[in-house]
């Protein structure tokens, strides 16, 4: 993802799970929005406008937008919120029971009443469709929801998940009208009956319009701008510039390429234009098929871990957009290790590398194909996956190319089994080390690689996730960062640096741009 402000991820903070969480006060929609609309573009596309089918970066700007959950996360930190709910806390001393109560005259943007009743149907609904492209896979701990009346919100969990908060907290916990939607089906109309600040008011293939939600009563204070027009570009980084630098928007977001935030940040004072910069925990790994015949072999794995460069992947291809990822769970993220580094280092060895493969019984080239689409995971791709087939045939043990193929086929092609080694990105649904090694590494996880390992799945994950006090899961984080390291189930590439490009009249990208992922329409302003 991209210089006015620089804003530090910052790390979770110890034993949010355990305490009550209370409101501070609310705001309401109707207080703000008299400031001028904004013209957002970004290359992503919105995949989907149903909560129980989006889960991808362009969707949940979508839902953080237009939906309420439970909680959020307030800006620049990490830590969740009431939204929807006055107070929230787990009732239980196991964290497996946790109670929400709603705060007072919730509405939907048609003026129909949230009530409990609403939450639980959004859950309930969400787990029954089980959407592929969904976010139920982040809740196989829920039980069941349970309301005690119309203000009370119940869930019971089948296993102890202290991050549970944080879930709820993320565009999975988007309440729907129970009226609005079908319990047993998605939504394909493009339209969208939300809680949060903003409505939606027209969905089409090149645009979506938002204006301010006067019912809104949650944690956000005043918008504002009166509203958002989000323009899609369809993975064309080149007209997402021209369309910036010609005044069609005022923001490009998701979707430059390293090239041209370097020759922005490098125009002159009187451009016009301006690079802000935030953090990110957006990672990307090379992911290896356990059971493929080629990358199913330990000896190649370990061999392309030594070669690979990932400082020369930043300086040429990426033009120090990103930073060098030495372990799964990102830098700025509490439990965070470098365990690749320590296990391979910085520095290509290409002894090390045949010596790998000679461990492991391996002689000639390594012949293997890597696997890429051209713009899911940044425009870069592609580039980048070349130059590390280079990386690897330099050194005189490999024999590699790249493919690219459209991102619809690829998730197919990697769901048959069909690929030895792909690219797999990840934008982080909550900013905890659970949401970077249970999706990755558990049961049913995102990465259909044929990996297992009993000790991952058996002991850490489940111990990690019950424990309370976060800051006490940082030896069992390490831990499984080390068994990856040493397994290379995946191979960590790249942390992304998240930027936004926007006219110099346009302020509040700061508060956009942080370690939480949600992207506030609420605090841009123009003019």
């Amino acid at each position: 993802m991209i210089k006015r402000n620089q804003w530090p991820v910052l790390p979770l903070v110890a034993g949010l799970a355990s305490g009550l969480l209370t409101g501070c006060g609310t705001g309401s929609g109707g207080s703000g929005g008299s400031g001028s609309a904004v013209v957002m573009g970004m290359s992503d596309d919105v995949l989907a406008t149903d909560p129980a089918a989006g889960y991808d970066p362009g969707s949940w700007l979508l839902f953080n937008n237009v939906f309420q959950s439970l909680l959020g996360f307030p800006k620049g930190g990490t830590e969740p919120e009431p939204d929807a709910a006055e107070s929230c806390e787990f009732t239980d001393t196991g964290t497996r029971v946790y109670e929400c109560t709603l705060k007072d005259g919730l509405e939907f943007s048609n003026g129909d009443p949230l009530t409990s009743k609403d939450v639980k149907f959004s859950f309930d609904r969400m787990l029954k469709i089980d959407d592929d492209a969904g976010p139920a896979i982040m809740f196989p701990m829920l039980d069941k929801v349970e309301t005690p009346d119309e203000k009370t919100v119940v869930f019971r969990l089948n296993t102890a998940d202290a991050t549970f908060p944080s879930k709820v907290a993320s565009g999975a916990g988007s309440i729907v009208d129970h009226r609005q939607y079908d319990a047993d089906g998605l939504r394909e109309d493009g339209e969208a009956v939300g809680s949060g600040p903003y409505t939606l008011d027209s969905f089409g293939d090149d645009q979506a319009v938002f204006s301010v939600n006067e019912n809104y009563n949650g944690g956000v204070g005043d918008v504002q701008n009166s509203g958002v027009t989000l323009k899609f570009f369809h993975g064309d980084q080149s007209a997402l510039k021209k369309a910036l630098t010609a005044e069609e928007i005022d923001i490009a977001y998701r979707g430059l390429t390293a090239g041209d935030i370097a020759d922005i940040e490098n125009a002159s004072p009187d451009s016009g234009i301006e690079v802000v910069e935030g953090s990110s925990a957006e990672v990307q790994h090379l992911v290896f098929n356990m059971d493929d015949p080629v990358t199913g072999k330990r000896g190649v794995r370990r061999a392309m871990a030594h070669l690979l460069d990932r400082d020369a992947l930043i300086k040429d291809v990426y033009q120090g957009t990103a930073t060098p990822l030495y372990s799964i769970v990102p830098a700025g993220i509490a439990g965070h290790n470098t365990a690749f580094f320590d296990t391979y280092g910085a520095r290509p060895s290409q002894e090390k590398a045949a010596a790998a493969l000679a461990d492991d019984g391996i002689t000639g080239k390594v012949k293997l194909t890597l696997w890429s689409t051209p713009s899911r995971y940044g425009p870069a791709t592609d580039q980048e996956l070349k130059a590390i087939a280079q990386q690897l045939n330099a050194s005189g043990l490999f024999d590699a190319d790249v493919k690219s193929v459209a991102f619809d086929q690829y998730e197919k092609d990697i769901a048959a089994g069909k690929y030895g080694v792909y690219v797999k990105g990840w934008v982080p649904d909550y900013p905890d080390a659970d949401n970077f090694t249970a999706p990755f590494f558990g049961k049913g996880n995102v990465l259909d690689n044929n990996y297992s390992n009993d000790e991952i799945t058996g002991t850490l994950i489940p111990e990690t996730a019950a424990q309370a006090d976060r800051a006490a899961t940082d030896d069992h984080f390490g831990e499984l960062q080390d068994i990856v390291a040493d397994e290379v189930p995946v191979l960590p590439v790249w942390q992304a640096k998240q930027y936004a490009v926007v006219r110099d009249d346009v302020y509040g990208l700061e508060y956009c741009l942080d370690a939480s992922t949600v992207f506030r329409f609420w605090e841009l302003s123009k003019g």
